[in-house]
């Protein structure tokens, strides 16, 4: 079985609304066929409600009308913009939060806006996030403008103060920024790398989920392939060490796309190059715990 935490899809949009992206959300009807040809039993899927480089914004009512058209495959999330109801630190998003809780949505996600991590917006929301007891799936941006996603400074120092200020709340790192910190060699000539390639000296990815037990790692889209296929010995041990905290996913949000991470996981598993336990938690175990689904056996 696959579980897959991190899928995207929407209505369709106008034609010329499509072309202004250069790409497009797979209809619903088209990500059950992409799950489909690649075995995944289940997904999560994401809302899209922040404006930074976005062509067009896809609301939890809009993530819950999905699901509930496949209910046994399609497990809704909500989102929240930390500028919504006032714009201020003091925002109370708690009804926003209970409703969306009782309409069955299973966790936040996937959380973009452009401003710092720690930025007091962000740690409102944190807070109220963490009282309701729902995971949160979060994009890394390497800065401020030109780019979604929260900000943190190579090193990660601001995901840090987060992971300690909030220690219930289960947050799942994806993006080329947050698993380009899995090897110390996260910068070449001044900038910060999204896809190295070669040998892994663990890095602060590594070091923070050794030290907090709240962050886990989303692997979906090409970012968390190449934090486990770059150093082959090094992302076989990473996915032992890990295993009760790592998630597979594709990060499906084109339509076509080619999901590479399903094939490298399988391979390693019918390798033997990973135990058949950490294979599983990782492929669906993980996520039906996470999630609550209540699933026994494949």
């Amino acid at each position: 079985m696959l579980i897959d935490i991190h899928v995207h899809a929407a209505w369709p949009r106008h034609a010329k609304v499509a072309r202004a992206a250069g790409s497009r959300y797979p209809t619903p009807e088209r990500l059950i066929e992409m799950m489909d040809a690649h075995g995944i039993a289940r997904a999560a899927l994401m809302c899209g409600v922040s404006p930074e480089c976005r062509y067009t914004v896809v609301p939890p009512e809009e993530t819950l009308a999905i699901a509930a058209r496949y209910p046994d495959r399609l497990i809704p999330f909500a989102n929240l913009d930390p500028r919504w109801v006032s714009n201020s630190p003091s925002a109370d998003f708690r009804g926003l939060l209970a409703a969306y809780k009782e309409l069955g949505c299973k966790g936040l996600g996937e959380y973009t806006p452009n401003l710092p991590l720690d930025h007091p917006l962000n740690l409102n929301l944190f807070a109220q996030v963490e009282e309701a007891q729902l995971p949160l799936i979060f994009h890394l941006a390497p800065q401020e403008g030109g780019y979604y996603g929260c900000v943190d400074e190579v090193g990660l120092p601001r995901l840090e103060r987060v992971l300690r200020a909030f220690p219930k709340l289960t947050l799942l790192g994806h993006s080329q920024p947050f698993w380009a910190e899995i090897s110390t060699d996260v910068l070449r000539e001044g900038r910060r790398v999204s896809y190295s390639e070669g040998p892994v000296t663990p890095g602060r990815v590594v070091e923070l989920m050794r030290r907090y037990p709240n962050l886990c790692g989303d692997l979906s889209a090409q970012s968390g392939l190449n934090a486990i296929r770059r150093d082959p010995e090094f992302g076989r041990h990473f996915l032992e060490e890990f295993q009760d905290r790592l998630f597979f996913g594709t990060d499906i949000a084109s339509d076509p796309q080619e999901l590479p991470i399903v094939a490298h996981l399988r391979a390693l598993e019918a390798g033997r190059l990973i135990s058949r336990a950490a294979y599983e938690k990782i492929a669906w175990r993980n996520a039906n715990r996470l999630l609550n689904l209540g699933i026994t056996e494949p």
